[in-house]
């Protein structure tokens, strides 16, 4: 996926005034520059056995993140794609160790380096998944040992877009992920939160609010005994935390990781959905007593050998192992493919991939324009020489004054309104949050069937009441958000009538 026009224009940016300034803050806006042609960064953070590598794996499509704790699940490790497995070890200093991926295809538990030395591992992989998203896996932002939530901490939220510790090479990789995925299990705690408010607040400007985060409530089939269903239970909960988290993510979605790195992984062998088969032909009451706990289906005598068993707890778990084993025996025809793709189903991955669509990759482009342009202000406030200051400083208004970047100013006050900053009524911050954050007028306009002019009426109509608010009643605050939501809406207009 190509740079879109908001990033295109900044990067353009980049060139135009890159050769003109000093050398301290040309390497910093070259730095800003490659980043634009990188895909999306995501960072996967939450606690320390939340499930993170594990969802990593099922993101990326391969088993390659370990997810016994070790040494590499203490360092940050980003996935990237390229045209060749290839796994660095990138030393603080900057220079980097190669190593081969282990027997199993994983990233070794031994990275030959010492801890204290190395700033993060550094992953490419010839997977389609990361072609626009680069994954970022971190260790436990929560975590009781304070050089690994440190060690994370540096790599999200990094202040200055060139960290002097390394050289240009790692730059994109560690100057602040773009995106948040927060992973969760069974309630979301006070550090929870905190991670959450550090990110919000201490990353880049504009990817640092609930739209551009999402939170993961992981291991849902652990709210339930055995092999009952968990979602009775999973969705109600998702949807009280999202309420909780409004101001912090963008939804929460509930999910089975390990199912979902199993289906997505490709791990399930044809033996494994043989045994499968085998364990529905059981007798229905042995069935029961098999799948009654853990201990009772590795150690109960069974036609499946005790090691094929234990195999398909380390797949599925008993609550996948259960619901496998209910289609068989329902279906007994049922071909492989089929219960793989009913599997992950169950997992609850497919909502978080069509959340992920919607929260980062539709939004790409603006997320990414953004992040250059507030990583360009804090170059230009932090360098000494005044000509490069006022040089970058007039650049970026130019940008900013052009009808386009109006999306970046819908961006920033509908982050202000979702974060809680200023306070709008229901309906009209539900609005101002579809004008924010799509380009389909009928969706907006919550008008799905709507022809043209329709649509222009209703988007001059959405303009004139906002005005209105703005001018009569409204706080200066809430006025000042108010009047870029009726430039949005008039420039919806436009573009309506001009694709017509």
């Amino acid at each position: 996926m190509g740079p879109g026009p908001l990033s295109a224009r900044v990067a353009a940016l980049c060139d135009e005034v890159g050769p003109r300034v000093g050398p301290a803050a040309q390497t910093q806006v070259l730095g800003v520059r490659r980043r634009l042609d990188e895909p999306l960064r995501v960072a996967i953070a939450g606690r320390l056995k939340a499930g993170k590598s594990t969802l990593v794996n099922a993101l990326i499509g391969r088993r390659v993140a370990p997810t016994e704790v070790g040494e590499c699940t203490r360092i940050v490790t980003q996935f990237r794609y390229g045209t060749a497995d290839r796994v660095d070890v990138v030393r603080r200093d900057g220079s980097r160790a190669s190593l081969p991926l282990d027997e199993a295809g994983m990233i070794p538990q031994r990275l030959g380096v010492p801890r204290h030395e190395i700033s993060f591992v550094d992953v490419t992989l010839t997977s389609d998944h990361l072609r626009d998203l680069t994954v970022v896996d971190t260790p436990g932002l929560a975590s009781t040992n304070t050089s690994v939530s440190a060690g994370a901490r540096r790599f999200l939220f990094n202040e200055a877009p060139i960290d002097e510790d390394i050289d240009d090479d790692s730059v994109g990789a560690i100057s602040g992920a773009e995106a948040i995925v927060y992973v969760f299990t069974q309630s979301v705690r006070d550090d929870d939160l905190q991670a959450l408010e550090a990110f919000r607040s201490i990353s880049a400007r504009l990817a640092s609010n609930p739209i551009n985060s999402v939170g993961l409530f992981n291991k849902v089939d652990k709210l339930v005994a055995g092999v009952a269903d968990p979602w009775p239970v999973a969705g109600p909960l998702a949807s009280d935390q999202t309420k909780v988290l409004r101001r912090v993510v963008s939804d929460v979605v509930p999910v089975v990781g390990l199912l979902a790195e199993t289906t997505e992984a490709g791990r399930l062998t044809a033996a494994d959905c043989e045994a499968l088969r085998a364990l529905a032909q059981l007798p229905h009451t042995e069935r029961l007593v098999l799948l009654a706990s853990v201990d009772l289906f590795t150690s109960r005598e069974c036609a499946v050998p005790r090691e094929q068993r234990e195999r398909l707890l380390r797949l599925l778990d008993l609550y996948g192992i259960g619901f496998a084993i209910a289609q068989l025996a329902a279906r007994p025809q049922l071909a492989s493919g089929d219960l793989v793709r009913m599997l992950y189903q169950a997992s609850g991955f497919p909502r978080l991939r069509h959340t992920l669509d919607q929260a980062f990759r539709w939004r790409t482009d603006a997320i990414k324009a953004g992040w250059a342009l507030s990583s360009l202000e804090k170059v230009a406030s932090h360098t000494a020489r005044l000509g490069d200051r006022e040089l970058l400083r007039d650049a970026i208004e130019r940008v900013l004054q052009q009808p386009d970047y109006h999306r970046l100013r819908l961006m920033e006050v509908a982050q202000l309104v979702s974060t809680g900053s200023v306070e709008l009524p229901e309906p009209m911050e539900q609005e101002l949050t579809r004008l924010a954050l799509s380009s389909d007028p009928q969706w907006i306009l919550g008008l799905p069937t709507a022809g043209t002019e329709q649509l222009v009426k209703a988007a001059l109509d959405a303009a004139t009441r906002w005005r209105v608010y703005a001018v009569a009643g409204a706080s200066p605050a809430q006025s000042r958000v108010a009047l870029v939501a009726h430039r949005g809406f008039y420039l919806l207009s436009q573009r309506v009538r001009g694709t017509a």
